[in-house]
């Protein structure tokens, strides 16, 4: 019984995970966009007064910092490579994400292609954060960039369903 009912709690996070990060609530978070340029990207928050020379820096990782404090890098990371290549995949996002200082080992990606070989309509990929989710999803059916913080599934992963191994 004890079982049934974990099992109906990961279903109901799955469901709302999902809903969230679709955008098929009755009242979406606003979610960020991807600006004109990285100079118009907010900067990171911090906990102590800026100086000016921190006010015209850009976000960096701050891996001490809770996931929220670090979605203006991810998102930075995450746009700088679709300036790069508007067409970018799974495998494009993880590499500049790594190479960002992203661990590799905390990431998942859903496939670039449907079970048939068709594109997929938009992609997700992720990085486990501080007990946390720091979420990814771009394609046309995404209607461009989204990124956003979301709670730690019940499996101990961020996204739902088939995700493709990280193995390159």
């Amino acid at each position: 019984m004890a079982r049934r009912a974990v099992l109906a709690a990961a279903i109901a996070a799955a469901g709302a995970f999902l809903l969230a990060v679709s955008g098929c609530t009755a009242a979406p978070e606003p979610l960020p966009t991807a600006p004109a340029s990285a100079s118009a990207m907010p900067e990171a928050p911090t906990t102590e007064p800026a100086t000016s020379s921190e006010t015209s820096a850009e976000p960096s990782l701050r891996p001490e910092l809770a996931a929220s404090e670090n979605l203006a890098y991810f998102d930075l990371v995450n746009q700088r490579v679709i300036a790069a290549n508007p067409a970018a995949g799974g495998r494009d996002f993880i590499d500049e994400l790594v190479a960002a200082g992203f661990d590799r080992a905390a990431m998942q990606v859903t496939s670039d292609t449907t079970t048939i070989g068709d594109p997929a309509d938009s992609i997700q990929f992720a990085v486990r954060f501080q007990d946390e989710c720091l979420v990814g999803q771009y394609g046309p059916k995404s209607e461009g960039y989204h990124g956003a913080v979301r709670p730690l599934l019940g499996t101990g992963g961020c996204l739902v369903g088939r995700t493709r191994p990280i193995d390159w």
